[in-house]
């Protein structure tokens, strides 16, 4: 294997989904898988949290398609937005479509209808996000137009928050109240509300326990992140990720020899460089530049030079460190929210952006 891998603990995923159960009872639990499980690897994470989840969680219907392909039997929500020359895919391969518009919904009628096969779906309410979804305001004709189809389920009905890792609640409770007036709709027209109700997101889980309602979707909080400094860290998570490498070169370099493109860096005196076989092709932020740092037998160093396609460098000191020893990225240490820092960024663009020619080896312990 690869000497530069992510080493994914799936038991710490149970503990992890686990920890969100108790906090969140009796609401479900979907965990998001999309974008590759954020980086985790969705081959390896799917089959073995399936057990624990009462739903799963995609952005685009491939992801959905590639799930039921590994033998995924649970219900699965595509999220993203959909074309309706998509739509059939979701009877082909029992997906849950969310239904943000009246036009996307006459399609699945007419699939469910022509097919025989019962499209569910979740009603998309954008209370203030303007993304994917009816706005609150005009949701009465879509509630109305949806109640009379024939041929489809609506087994749910869901909104999406903006800022929900924000400890200033004002703009996520007003998102609430909207979501709440949309579901008095179906009061004042005598109609049953969709049974799975769901509002809340990582930090809506944390921020926001009023909204639990009868489903949560927890994404970077089921991997052991958390979506901010903000929340209310009132669930104990951890990581399940660690992403090791090894040194393939080590060697002495003298001031006035620059290391790496565009010599942004040279030593003051001879140190020790060493030469990680990880680079931004990887996911490894060419912007952490003379930013970053690595741990090496429990200390942490620096990245020097510029961080190349395939490598970078690490200014070690005199410190004997040699070819093959172990280099930690991320974990034991260096954490998620380090590497945004590093890289101006979020911790959720850090985690997504490992790319699939880094290896993951999962754990169970």
């Amino acid at each position: 294997m690869r000497p530069t891998y992510l080493e994914v603990n799936l038991s710490q995923l149970r503990k992890n989904i686990e920890a969100i159960r108790m906090q969140v009872a009796p609401a479900k639990i979907m965990p998001m898988l999309k974008a590759n499980a954020y980086g985790h690897g969705m081959d390896g994470v799917a089959a073995f949290i399936e057990p624990y989840a009462d739903y799963l969680g995609v952005a685009i219907v491939e992801e959905g398609i590639h799930l039921r392909e590994l033998g995924i039997r649970k219900p699965i929500l595509v999220t993203g937005g959909t074309f309706p020359a998509e739509v059939p895919l979701f009877a082909k391969y029992d997906l849950t479509l969310a239904g943000a518009s009246i036009e996307l919904l006459d399609v699945a009628e007419e699939v469910s209808r022509s097919t025989g096969t019962r499209i569910q779906t979740h009603i998309s309410i954008d209370t203030g996000i303007e993304r994917v979804g009816v706005r609150d305001y005009e949701a009465e004709s879509l509630i109305l137009k949806a109640a009379a189809y024939r041929h489809i389920e609506v087994e749910g009905i869901y909104t999406h928050l903006a800022n929900s890792e924000w400890a200033d609640r004002t703009y996520s409770l007003m998102q609430l109240e909207r979501f709440q007036e949309v579901l008095d709709l179906y009061n004042k027209h005598s109609l049953p509300v969709p049974p799975l109700r769901h509002v809340c997101n990582s930090g809506g889980i944390l921020n926001l326990p009023e909204a639990y309602f009868d489903m949560v979707r927890p994404g970077v909080l089921f991997y052991g992140v958390y979506p901010g400094p903000e929340v209310n860290r009132i669930i104990d998570v951890r990581p399940a990720l660690t992403w090791r490498s090894h040194v393939v070169y080590a060697k002495r370099t003298l001031p006035g020899r620059p290391v790496s493109y565009g010599s942004l860096w040279q030593a003051e005196e001879e140190t020790g460089i060493i030469t990680v076989p990880c680079g931004y092709a990887d996911g490894y932020f060419r912007r952490m530049t003379n930013r970053a740092q690595v741990l090496i037998r429990q200390k942490r160093y620096p990245q020097v030079g510029r961080i190349c396609m395939d490598q970078f460098m690490v200014d070690v000191g005199d410190d004997d460190i040699k070819e093959g020893d172990e280099v930690i990225l991320l974990g034991e240490g260096i954490t998620a929210e380090d590497l945004a820092l590093w890289t101006d960024t979020n911790e959720y663009e850090v985690m997504t952006n490992i790319s699939a020619r880094v290896p993951r080896l999962y754990v169970n312990e």
